[in-house]
């Protein structure tokens, strides 16, 4: 008996050039047979699709775009091809779809359809940067964006770290690459030298670096963010 809806597989992304290799055999193998997908950008899920499937035919695919500033708002039929027995697959812009992530509310909607969802294995920037830090991983919690303004960042750092040392548990955080150095300064002004923060750039590209010290080490050598890294910032105890 076939089955009446499609599949939504959930197929993750490199987290930036070169970071091909760390997708599972799995999404790889799924990729070739997809000809819907829902996306962030057009462009970028074009430019992901080529370097994984050079000899794939882009102009036979359908893609269907996502408001990230509003992503409850979704397309009319973004679903349409899954209702008609289609498979599609949801692409993060970096990493894996759902997971700081507007493709959540696909997920949820595809649920309430009674559509089946298919998580595939690939680079989680967080879960990546919360292995390698050494910090708390059986207690955490992820934040998001701070506020942009300098004195509520301050402030929410604060609240943060009296988390962690009241649970034990790790808060992790991110901010726009160019934004980074900014939040660096007030991560190192606003927190006790014996807390421990993580700094992971670049998971699983090339150029990846990850280091875990305490305030007290990071403001006797701190990094330089002249370059527009990605990274996860880890604040623990």
């Amino acid at each position: 008996m076939s089955r009446q809806t499609g599949i939504l597989y959930l197929v993750p992304a490199p987290l930036g050039e070169g970071g091909l290799a760390a997708l599972s055999g799995e999404a790889l193998a799924v990729l070739p047979d997809l000809r819907f997908f829902i996306v962030e950008r057009v462009r970028t899920a074009r430019r992901f699709i080529k370097s994984a499937l050079p000899a794939a035919n882009i102009s036979e695919m359908r893609f269907y775009e996502l408001d990230k500033h509003r992503p409850s708002n979704l397309p009319k039929g973004i679903l349409e091809p899954l209702l008609q027995g289609e498979d599609m697959g949801l692409l993060s812009e970096a990493g894996c779809p759902g997971v700081a992530d507007p493709g959540a509310v696909v997920v949820r909607e595809a649920h309430a359809r009674g559509i089946r969802v298919k998580p595939l294995s690939g680079p989680s920037s967080l879960l990546l940067a919360l292995m390698a830090s050494g910090l708390n991983g059986q207690n955490f919690a992820f934040h998001g964006y701070l506020p942009v303004k300098s004195d509520a960042r301050r402030k929410k750092l604060r609240a943060l770290e009296r988390e962690a040392q009241a649970s034990g548990q790790t808060q992790l955080f991110i901010e726009t690459p160019y934004r980074n150095a900014a939040l660096f300064e007030d991560i190192l002004r606003s927190l006790s030298p014996q807390t421990m923060l993580c700094v992971a750039l670049d998971l699983s590209l090339p150029s990846e670096e990850i280091y875990t010290r305490s305030i007290a080490q990071w403001q006797k050598s701190p990094l330089n963010f002249t370059e527009k890294r990605p990274a996860v910032f880890l604040v623990g105890v």
